[in-house]
């Protein structure tokens, strides 16, 4: 069965074809990234524009670099949120018209779960049930127990801030561009974890609920301690120590937060099979080693085969589509009038 997905949720349009839910044959993706990056965030009538113009091109890249076309697709996949609203119009609207033009299959489908199942494609052995899932993005961090296709309990989501959110927020202080993670992640490497002492909010005992507002506060309260001290008047000014120290103490206060709580939800549930981690964040090698250093050898661990799959991208809308048209087909319709939203809830 393939699917075509279609992304749309913040500043990448993206389109991918499917095979099955596991098989990507093609995944392109347009990015605003430059345009972004000269405002050090994503303005949303911006990206809506860019939207507008790049998703029918994209699409066709798609399908060509499948070697295929519209009457070949038996469904379409689309973000239905969520997402930024004007964002998601561009993407569901052309999904709809698509869909009442050839007559096919329409598949609204949950950001998240889009995430949560980019651990599928281009795998070649099996899922096993029960599994944890991380997902760690720029609108929102869930800790979820997976028992089975679309069966979800969510354990913990973001309070405030979440952790994508304060990495480009961070990297934004510290003026290094957007987007924030891989600027972060890189000037790590050559900083020291342990020059600034900095919150890592845990919250109640027993919570899995995350709270990335408050560090995000202490790195600016030693931005502007910094810069008092050191009569800086200009970020370009910064050190190259500062920004590298600065940035490697902020990614361990986080993964340290992430990671802890992947093995309080395993303490937990301790039937759980596998361990997923999805999400922007996912591409991050120090979360990825601090996991792994923490769950027990027999866990699975999971994460995005290729880092292409960890960012937003229409191969995860599609593979999701796949498992809800399978599981849910009486709810998938031709011609369905799917309409955005910008609720978390799943």
């Amino acid at each position: 069965m393939k699917i075509l997905g279609i992304e749309s949720s913040c500043d990448d349009s993206g389109a991918s074809v499917v095979e099955n839910g596991v098989k990507v044959l093609s995944n392109v993706v347009s990015s605003q990234i430059d345009i972004h990056n000269k405002t050090g965030g994503v303005v949303p009538e911006v990206a809506a524009r860019e939207h507008l113009l790049n998703i029918l091109p994209v699409i066709d890249s798609a399908l060509k670099k499948a070697n295929t076309d519209l009457n070949e697709i038996d469904a379409i996949a689309v973000t239905k949120g969520p997402g930024l609203i004007s964002s998601l119009i561009i993407g569901t609207q052309t999904a709809n018209v698509l869909s009442i033009v050839k007559n096919k299959v329409l598949i609204p489908v949950h950001h998240i779960v889009g995430h949560i199942y980019s651990n599928w494609l281009d795998i070649e052995d099996e899922i096993v049930f029960p599994v944890i899932v991380l997902t760690v993005s720029g609108g929102h961090n869930e800790i979820i127990l997976m028992r089975d296709h679309l069966d979800f309990q969510v354990l913990g989501e973001s309070r405030d801030d979440a952790c994508g959110e304060a990495f480009d927020k961070v990297a934004r202080i510290l003026n290094m561009g957007y987007p924030g993670g891989p600027e972060i992640y890189k000037a790590s490497l050559k900083g020291n974890e342990n020059a600034f002492k900095l919150p890592k909010a845990m919250l109640e005992k027993g919570s899995l609920d995350f709270s990335f507002s408050g560090l995000k506060t202490a790195v600016l309260n030693e931005y502007l301690r910094y810069i008092q001290m050191n009569n800086i008047k200009e970020e370009k000014d910064l050190s190259e120590k500062f920004k590298c120290d600065i940035s490697a103490s902020f990614q361990k206060a986080c993964n340290e937060v992430l990671s802890d709580k992947v093995i309080m939800a395993l303490n937990q549930y301790p039937e759980a099979k596998e361990i997923h981690l999805a999400g922007g964040v996912s591409a991050n090698l120090n979360l990825r080693e601090m996991i792994k250093s923490k769950i027990p050898n027999s866990l699975k661990f999971r994460f995005p085969k290729s880092l292409k799959y960890c960012t937003d991208n229409a191969s995860m809308i599609a593979s999701a589509g796949y498992f809800i048209y399978n599981s849910r087909k009486e709810s998938c319709h031709s011609s369905s009038n799917i309409i955005p939203s910008t609720d978390f809830s799943m």
